[in-house]
């Protein structure tokens, strides 16, 4: 990749960021909208954690994975912090391999 093209692409990202604080209390969006985007982001990325958490390279990925993916998401769900989310997710997954459950 040339110098160009990171410099072009850094202006784009930095321009794009920048015109959400700018264009703020210019845009006005109707409160029903707003709940769409909302609702359509939360369903976009549960969605990409389900895909990801079931298909690794193209393949079920066992039995596993998903799990460790379950305990975190419902370790999030009840708040828990960060830290134990990942942990507690990870530790699941390691400890259902080393068990043999793939």
């Amino acid at each position: 990749m040339s110098i160009w093209t990171v410099l072009i692409l850094a202006v784009g990202t930095f321009a794009i960021r920048y015109a959400g604080p700018m264009l703020r209390d210019r845009i006005v969006i109707a409160k029903r909208t707003e709940e769409f985007l909302n609702r359509a982001a939360t369903v976009v990325l549960v969605a990409l954690v389900v895909t990801s958490a079931i298909v690794v390279d193209g393949e079920w990925a066992g039995w596993a994975l998903p799990a460790g993916v379950l305990v975190g998401g419902i370790l999030a769900w009840r708040k828990a912090s960060l830290a134990v989310v990942v942990i507690a997710a990870a530790a699941t997954t390691a400890l259902l391999r080393l068990a043999g459950i793939a």
